[in-house]
């Protein structure tokens, strides 16, 4: 369903109040972009957003038309930066692309298949705004060896401009889960691992780019709950590569190691 198609009274609210905070023709024309590359499998040319209000509240947008969270606040998401002295961007992610390893993707229609080594955390204590407003760190009770493959909704691909990039939820395609174990503070600066994809080898050390997986969870609490979500204990953030963008084929399996925390695998 697109903009102005039918849509509920909370989204068209959205979009009314977006038109006193950020550029409202924006957010329904890329919006409109989106949905439609999600209905019809084909890629559109990029749209253009002034601000980083505008490109979370097309994913507010998009996510409210497809209901993905109708029945309840987003259980998973992903955070990162390219450094400490970065701005930190987030997206609230669909459960219907999360997949248990090992995952058969084979049928997906990615229109690529970037590969990246992420550590993933469960929270471990639900979180409103008052204890947002703590601003400490929350609770992580687990973690695993995550892949989040980067597809882009965009003709442009990885090419497309950063803000059109996060409002298509920073380029995710889908997110595959290993084994959870216990959380536990770790010397990050020398966590040693691996990504295998087909023949190919690419080994990582200490390279994720805040130093730790669990530095940015105190911006990404407040970012949530400053759009209106709840985060309950067991939600799921993704935190970022380890290994930079690399790039599988159809037919290619792939296995990422962690050293000492697990392994995840994914074939295409």
């Amino acid at each position: 369903m697109l903009i102005g198609c039918g849509l509920g009274h909370e989204l068209s609210d959205l979009l009314t109040i977006s038109a006193m905070k950020y550029d409202a023709p924006a957010v329904s024309r890329t919006t409109n972009l989106l949905l439609a590359a999600r209905l019809t499998g084909k890629s559109q040319p990029a749209s253009t957003l002034p601000s980083l209000a505008s490109a979370y509240a097309v994913q507010a947008a998009v996510g409210e038309t497809l209901g993905w969270f109708k029945d309840g606040p987003p259980r998973y998401w992903k955070t990162g930066g390219a450094s400490r002295d970065a701005v930190l961007t987030h997206a609230p992610l669909p459960s219907s692309g999360i997949h248990v390893s090992p995952a058969d993707l084979r049928r997906e229609p990615f229109h690529f298949r970037g590969i990246e080594a992420e550590i993933a955390l469960r929270i471990g204590e639900p979180i409103d705004a008052a204890r947002a407003a703590m601003d400490r760190s929350p609770l992580v009770d687990a973690m695993c060896v995550a892949i989040e493959v980067v597809d882009s909704r965009w003709s442009a691909g990885m090419k497309a401009a950063p803000r059109i990039k996060l409002a298509d939820l920073q380029s995710h395609g889908a997110l595959v889960l290993g084994e959870w174990i216990p959380y536990a503070v770790r010397d990050w600066a020398v966590q040693c691992g691996r990504v295998e994809i087909g023949s190919r080898v690419q080994a990582f050390h200490g390279t994720h780019a805040l130093g730790d997986p669990a530095w940015g969870l105190t911006t990404w609490v407040r970012h949530a709950v400053s759009q209106g979500y709840l985060i309950p204990a067991g939600t799921v953030v993704t935190t970022g590569t380890w290994c930079g963008l690399l790039m599988a084929e159809p037919g290619d399996s792939v296995r990422v190691v962690f050293e000492g925390i697990g392994e995840v695998s994914v074939r295409f």
